[in-house]
């Protein structure tokens, strides 16, 4: 799964030590824009927690993540792994163009408008 988002917040590494050996995580929550702003907070492992280390707060990054669902004593865990990620470069914001014409010079809007010929 793919997507684009600001980050929100780069949260403190977390390391520790299995089996296998040393492992350490970085964590990153991203804010989706939308209708409805979400938040999802994806993990990066290994060698990517160390590049997702030079996050900041505002960036604008494109994910690249992998969900994945365990089972543990009967409940359900989900997990969004970062496999994947780039800074989109900053886009230049057009200027803002008014919704209406602008008053007329009288104060009046659309004083003397020949198309306005409503009674009211």
């Amino acid at each position: 799964m793919d997507f684009e988002g600001i980050v929100y917040r780069v949260l403190p590494v977390v390391k520790g030590t299995s089996q296998r050996g040393e492992w350490i995580k970085q964590e990153v929550v991203f804010e989706l824009p939308g209708e409805f702003n979400r938040k999802l907070c994806v993990g990066f492992w290994g060698d990517k927690a160390q590049d997702a280390g030079v996050l900041r707060e505002g960036d604008k990054v494109s994910v690249s993540i992998n969900l994945e669902s365990r089972e543990y004593n009967g409940r359900w865990f989900t997990e969004a792994r970062a496999w994947k990620f780039s800074r989109v470069a900053a886009q230049s914001q057009p200027a803002a163009v008014p919704d209406m014409p602008p008053f007329a010079e009288d104060g009046v809007p659309y004083a003397n408008d020949p198309a306005d010929d409503l009674p009211f």
